[in-house]
């Protein structure tokens, strides 16, 4: 059978780390997941009540294209709650999670062939959607004095049709502030170019509130999702602002890509958005994991990273260990039972000497998981016995 090109993407990393994870633990071993981003806790308990009331009242039907309105108007008032941002309902669009608002944005912004920047490391599904609709990813290689986060003198020169930025991005857990974001943003209206800017950490910081571009400017694209800070990874929900002049471009988009997001996240998500008091106990957990990390994993050998202000990752520098982090990350799971994630997933060029560790897990997984890994170091000779 014939092939189509665009389907020649590359794996997703992570998700293979997970599947040998999971080979380990049917096989009997008890394994400490720090590859996975997403946290460990269920959706609230009013957003799956929620659900049960509305499937005992009648069958869940389709929704509209851009999702139920009562769910985009309290997308918006949260906006004016976390922000202070006066937003109309009319540019929210609700999506199937955060990934089908990356397609229909790219596939609403860009023609094919067309050059997106986005920073390196970063979350890899964003270059092989771009890959997959024809587009042209372009990495731009950032560095731990911006923190891991493009600035504008590095993407001059390069054609970009639009930048995707993301904050607090994946892997690092690091933030733009309000200057560094608008700096961005200028960029991009300077030059044309569309400004995409991925907020699904938004709700896990820690020492500042994120800043989110509807703050600065109208003419942006923001993705945001249920996933993260709300728990809700497995249902795919999530949601996209556009200018007021793109909504029917992207309705007509999902229309005909997706009909409408599934009618049972969307009734939960509503819920969601009120169990304040739930999402608060998890953030705290969060925060607690995010201390015992930067103490325990420079205790454990891993001592070059970057500090994160949000999500719920430590991005570490491991090129003085290893230059093969697959190689790395699987060691380590087959001695230490700990699953972590290749810097390799997040990029391409440099990530053969890096990992992320994830802390969505619970404390005492978060406890035990440092202890084996300082174990693993030490009989590694990268530890004083």
């Amino acid at each position: 059978m014939r092939n189509s090109r665009r389907g020649e993407v590359d794996p997703f990393i992570v998700m293979d780390v997970m599947e040998a994870a999971r080979a380990a633990e049917a096989a009997g071993r008890h394994v400490i997941h720090m590859e996975v981003g997403q946290p460990g806790t269920p959706a609230p308990a009013a957003a799956r009540e929620a659900l049960v009331r509305e499937m005992e009242a009648g069958p869940l039907g389709y929704t509209v294209a851009l999702g139920r309105p009562e769910l985009r108007a309290r997308i918006a008032r949260l906006y004016r709650e976390w922000y202070g941002v006066d937003l109309d309902p009319a540019r929210v669009v609700v999506t199937s999670g955060s990934s089908g608002a990356f397609v229909l944005a790219f596939t609403a912004l860009f023609d094919a062939g067309e050059a997106v920047g986005i920073g390196a490391p970063g979350y890899p599904s964003y270059r092989q959607i771009l890959r997959a609709l024809d587009l042209r990813p372009v990495d731009i290689p950032t560095r731990p004095e911006n923190r891991y986060q493009p600035v504008p003198e590095e993407l001059s020169g390069q054609g970009l049709s639009g930048l995707m930025v993301a904050s607090p991005a994946n892997p690092t857990g690091t933030m733009l502030g309000r200057e560094a974001l608008g700096a961005l943003i200028g960029w991009a209206e300077a030059e044309g170019a569309a400004f995409i800017s991925d907020e699904i950490y938004h709700g896990i910081e820690y020492e500042a509130k994120a800043v989110t571009a509807l703050e600065l400017s109208d003419d942006v694209y923001v993705i945001n999702s249920f996933s993260k800070y709300f728990s809700m990874t497995g249902w795919r929900v999530g949601w996209m602002v556009v200018p007021e002049d793109h909504v029917r471009r992207v309705e007509r988009l999902a229309q005909n890509l997706f009909i409408c997001p599934s009618h049972a996240a969307q009734v939960a998500a509503l819920a969601a958005l009120d169990a304040q008091d739930e999402l608060a106990a998890n953030l705290a957990v969060y925060a607690e994991n995010r201390q015992l990390m930067l103490e325990g994993l420079p205790a454990a050998g891993f001592d070059r990273i970057a500090p994160p202000d949000g999500a719920f990752y430590v991005y570490a520098d491991v090129s003085h260990i290893t230059s093969h982090s697959l190689g790395f990350a699987r060691e380590i799971l087959d001695e230490a039972g700990v699953a972590v994630t290749p810097g390799l997933d997040f990029d391409p060029v440099r990530g053969g000497g890096t990992l992320r560790f994830s802390y969505a897990a619970s404390m005492a997984d978060i406890r035990e998981g440092l202890s084996r890994l300082a174990e693993f170091m030490r009989a590694r000779g990268h530890l004083p016995a």
